[in-house]
């Protein structure tokens, strides 16, 4: 996983987010369980912006350089912003 994306992985999981780690170069640099929101309500819970995601996942992306979009109905992607 690249610098910039291992930050924002590490900063999610510190916050309680339920993040999964990358399949191994493919695809997204991690991913965001849509699903396991019950250690505070990250994907779909709180202020969201107009996709349904929380801006408090957002404010952390942004800040490097990432954002996010759902690859599936139960699953967020990050990606290059």
């Amino acid at each position: 996983m690249k610098r910039h994306a291992r930050k924002a992985y590490t900063a999610l999981k510190k916050m309680g987010a339920p993040v999964i780690d990358g399949d191994g170069g493919y695809g997204p640099h991690f991913r965001i369980s849509g699903e396991k929101n019950y250690t505070g309500g990250w994907a779909v819970a709180g202020e969201m912006d107009d996709f349904g995601v929380s801006l408090k996942i957002n404010k952390v992306l942004e800040a490097n350089g990432l954002f996010v979009e759902w690859i599936n109905p139960g699953v967020l992607g990050v990606y290059d912003g």
